[in-house]
């Protein structure tokens, strides 16, 4: 097995890295932490780099901290923000926190008979025995306002209109003073983060050097993109989440499935597991045939699997043939088993009453949220991106009556080319 560093350099995941850090953690068992920040009550899949980070490192023999940032949340990191955060009440922070803490357990080893046992940790736990007046003196004292305006996060912010408040402002101190604090009193000598979280990373190197004359060290990873330059993580629903009740199995698998070859040739080193040797002969079976989308079918499977487990990965396999092996059967060879066993499409039931009536397609679509309103789905449905029970719609008139229901109940809408929804009649 390759040495914790370079493992993750060849995988494309070391940006940043302080001088001594191979050092240290070639040396001895190295406690290290990342900080998650509780903006929901689920992470997404751009959480999934620093998950993936820390269980390189417990891999590797060193012992992970997550750190969830109940005192941080309040505060709001301006880093990659342009304009700043809604602060959150605490009671939404607290479900937040609980949701993400749940989240991180699945993916870590808590054995505690293991001396590499992860550990979670919530800023707030000490940050609320602090008063302002202490942390300024004891902690402020240290670091110069000219150190903090020279952070990439804290310049842009204040080169842009909206400026940053005192909030935000002192965020990077917030932040250093948890790795100061994880220092001192559990041995962390590490921090590992997003790039863009360098700047506030080094502050605390910084702090502990200044506070007590320690040693620390820090690597950050690239932030993930798109080749074609499209936000990671980005679909036309939104979010792509881990919680399994925002973002359905189903759901999770296809994005990685529709990943383009750069993409996936790049990011199943990043989010799988699999050793050198093995993504070596992937890439050169994809470049030979790539109609085959073996990188594309083994990201996905991978990834599926680590975050929803083996059985949701073979329900959404199920569901995908379903739906796409035969596309040129007629939807009314799908029988209501088929139909009501898709596990992951979005279900939304409609008004029987309505349909037996007779309603204009684009009021449908837009009153049963397939569409977010009667705008868009004309629009879309204009320029040819919707089927009702794989028929394409043409006729922006099309009336949806009981015509076209499936077994006298369900009604299959595809927008786009992946989106599929069924609509079943109450």
């Amino acid at each position: 097995m390759k040495p914790l560093i370079a493992e993750l350099q060849w995988r494309g995941m070391i940006q940043d890295i302080m001088p001594g850090t191979k050092e240290q953690l070639d040396k001895e068992m190295t406690t290290a932490y990342i900080g998650f920040d509780p903006t929901a009550d689920s992470l997404h899949i751009g959480s999934l780099v620093p998950i993936i980070l820390l269980v390189h490192l417990q891999k590797a023999g060193h012992k992970p901290i997550a750190l969830v940032g109940g005192a941080t949340g309040m505060v709001g990191d301006p880093s990659g923000k342009s304009e700043e955060r809604n602060l959150l009440s605490e009671d939404v922070l607290n479900k937040n926190v609980a949701g993400v803490k749940a989240q991180l357990e699945k993916f870590l080893d808590f054995d505690k008979a293991k001396p590499n046992a992860a550990e979670m940790a919530n800023n707030f736990d000490w940050f609320k025995q602090i008063s302002f007046l202490d942390f300024i003196r004891d902690t402020g004292k240290l670091i110069t306002v000219n150190y903090m305006m020279a952070k990439d996060s804290v310049k842009k912010r204040l080169e842009g209109e909206a400026g940053m408040s005192f909030t935000e402002f002192t965020y990077q101190l917030v932040q250093g003073y948890d790795f100061y604090w994880l220092y001192q009193n559990k041995n962390c000598k590490l921090q590992m983060g997003g790039s863009d979280q360098w700047g506030n990373i080094v502050t605390g190197t910084e702090l502990i050097r200044r506070k007590c004359g320690g040693e620390a060290f820090a690597f950050t990873c690239p932030l993930i993109k798109k080749a074609d330059g499209g936000k990671f993580g980005k679909t036309e629903q939104g979010n792509i989440w881990l919680d399994a009740e925002k973002t359905t199995p189903y759901q999770f698998y296809q994005f990685w499935l529709n990943a383009n070859d750069s993409d996936a040739e790049t990011w199943i080193k990043i989010f799988t597991f699999l050793d050198e040797p093995t993504i070596t002969d992937l890439i050169a079976e994809q470049k030979k045939d790539a109609s085959k989308r073996v990188l594309q079918k083994t990201l996905a499977k991978e990834v599926t699997i680590f975050v929803h487990g083996e059985a949701e990965y073979n329900k959404a396999i199920e569901t995908t043939e379903k739906l796409f092996a035969n596309q040129s059967a007629p939807a009314e060879s799908l029988s209501a088993e088929d139909l009501e066993g898709m596990d992951g499409i979005v279900k939304t039931d409609f008004s029987k009453e309505k349909i037996e009536a007779g309603i204009d397609v684009v009021s449908f679509l837009a009153e049963t949220n397939i569409f977010p309103s009667k705008g868009e789905a004309r629009k879309m449905v204009q320029g040819g991106g919707v089927s009702i029970n794989r028929k394409k719609v043409e006729d922006i008139a099309l009336k949806v009556d009981s015509s076209l229901l499936l077994h006298n109940k369900y009604i299959l809408i595809q927008k786009g080319r992946r989106n599929y929804f069924l609509v079943f009649l109450t």
